[in-house]
């Protein structure tokens, strides 16, 4: 047990600095960079606590916006055996679990050619004060370590990203405009 809890504390230390050594602030958008962009996303559709049932999920309603305004490739993380519940309690004590058990589900689907991308705009909804377990396997699955990587997520009020992009669920599946205005400052922010 010591063993396990050891482990996770250093993958959070770990997943941290890289995070806060990728996070770059500046000056300038991405129109028209010579970077190739990749956004890749988790997100969930179903009931969602302060927006109801839903049939696109709010990150992936944040990760479209920042593809079009940067020209990136999007990626949604999937698990190869989806057992997530619809229904919002359910899926809540399902996450729970799932961190607790430092749980690595398996994927759908690579991406292809991942060497070309420079740029990785990783997106989430909040889980627990925390990236879903399923974004912690994409992480692994991956070396981003030549890569700049700049976190967003959905939330209902447990979000925060640190340099990163936080965005209330309610926000981006009620007030598109105003989700838009967010994810262009932000984006004008970064070193692209």
């Amino acid at each position: 047990m010591r063993i396990k809890i050891y482990l996770i504390i250093v993958l959070l230390i770990v997943t941290g600095v890289l995070f806060v050594f990728r996070q770059k602030e500046g000056d300038g958008a991405m129109a028209n960079s010579n970077h190739k962009v990749l956004v890749a996303y988790f997100s969930r559709t179903g009931e969602q606590y302060g927006v109801g049932n839903i049939k696109k999920g709010n990150t992936a309603i944040i990760a479209e916006m920042i593809a079009d305004a940067t020209g990136g490739d999007l990626f949604e993380i999937k698990v190869a055996k989806d057992d997530y519940p619809e229904e919002y309690d359910a899926l809540v004590n399902y996450a729970r679990v799932e961190k607790q058990k430092n749980a690595r589900p398996e994927l759908a689907g690579k991406i292809k050619e991942f060497d070309k991308y420079d740029v990785v705009f990783l997106g989430y909804p909040n889980w627990w004060g925390d990236m879903p377990m399923p974004v912690y396997t994409f992480i692994d699955s991956y070396d981003l370590s030549s890569k700049q990587v700049y976190h967003f997520c959905t939330h209902e009020g447990s979000g925060s990203v640190k340099k990163g992009l936080a965005v209330y669920g309610h926000v981006a599946q009620n007030e598109r405009e105003t989700a838009k205005k967010k994810v262009d400052e932000w984006l004008k922010t970064l070193d692209l």
